[in-house]
């Protein structure tokens, strides 16, 4: 059950996608109530795929030296060069400009996990990747908005969110994640009931992809010019973000597991803890919220084609 379900994720994934902007655009009401459900099911999620991972393995790929430099020098040096030369000559408004910024200078640091674990990465290396980058993208995000906004920009980046993100979607299901495996040791039953917890990560990041689909429709009612203006910077980004992964897997002598990991870090962003920070912007700088819910739709129908894409093609397993 459990393979038939990966086998045919992304079909699964697109049907959920229609179905989202099917009901937010025909019944928005109830879109808005479904939105309420995002962030337990967004937790539910990683504590699930928390569960199938050898919780041990992840302290040891914290001492995974290679990984952790080309990691941290993909999303922190690499990406804000690439955004650098490619986006901020562009004739973008300021409150575009900013939505595109906020959006793609930080990583991701939740459902990476899962994109990760279902597209055959090293998901116990995403799991203890996801905290660092969090510390590191709170610590980053205001100096770049700074570098490449202003100074007017340093305050807003400062948000609670970040912390609290990372307190209910990692922390959280990671210390119920080694509760259930601490008990599973001891209980037959319990160790029986976590392998059955396998089927959950497709399911649920199918209901995911939904709801984000439903709520957010309505935002972008209306502002089709501004969508695409962004449109070729966010599929230009995905495809360089695939090829980044690559390059930096061969450059530190990668296994292919730990350069698909990379992909998948690279390919996805913070949108839903980015945009709290965007709500608090000005009233003329409201754009920016836009560009980030757009943002979110293109990245889950980039990672419905990296799930193939990745594993299959850009980077298949070494015979």
């Amino acid at each position: 059950m459990r393979a038939q379900l990966e086998k045919h994720q992304g079909w699964l994934y697109l049907a959920c996608i229609g179905l989202g902007l099917v009901t937010g655009i025909h019944l928005p009401a109830l879109a808005q109530a479904f939105e309420q459900l995002l962030w337990p099911l967004l937790g539910l999620l990683l504590y699930a795929t928390f569960t199938q991972i050898p919780l041990p393995s992840v302290a040891r790929s914290v001492t995974d030296g290679r990984f952790i430099v080309a990691l941290l020098v993909g999303n922190f040096i690499a990406i804000p060069a690439f955004l650098a030369l490619c986006v901020l000559w562009l004739p973008l408004s300021p409150a575009v400009l900013a939505g595109v910024l906020l959006v793609l200078l930080v990583p991701c640091t939740d459902w990476f996990i899962s994109f990760t674990h279902l597209g055959k990465g090293n998901t116990p290396q995403a799991v203890a990747a996801a905290p660092l980058l969090l510390l590191i993208q709170i610590i980053a995000l205001p100096a770049y908005l700074w570098l490449f906004l202003g100074a007017e920009w340093f305050q807003w980046a400062l948000s609670a969110s970040l912390l609290s993100a990372f307190a209910g979607l990692i922390l959280l299901p990671l210390a119920l994640a080694w509760l259930t495996e601490h008990a599973g040791s001891r209980h037959v039953c319990i160790k029986s009931a976590t392998h059955h917890l396998g089927l959950l990560p497709v399911p649920l990041l199918a209901l995911v992809v939904l709801i984000i689909a439903a709520s957010q429709v309505s935002s972008l009612s209306g502002l089709y010019p501004v969508m695409a203006q962004v449109m070729p910077i966010f599929i230009g980004f995905l495809l360089f973000a695939g090829w980044l992964g690559r390059t930096l897997g061969r450059l530190f002598r990668l296994p292919t597991a730990s350069a698909r990991t990379l992909a998948f870090s690279f390919g996805t962003r913070n949108s839903f803890v980015m945009l709290p920070v965007a709500l608090a912007l000005p009233e003329a700088l409201q754009i920016a919220v836009v560009v980030i819910v757009f943002q979110s739709l293109v990245e889950l129908f980039g990672m419905i084609v990296f799930l193939r894409w990745v594993p299959g093609t850009l980077l298949p397993k070494r015979p």
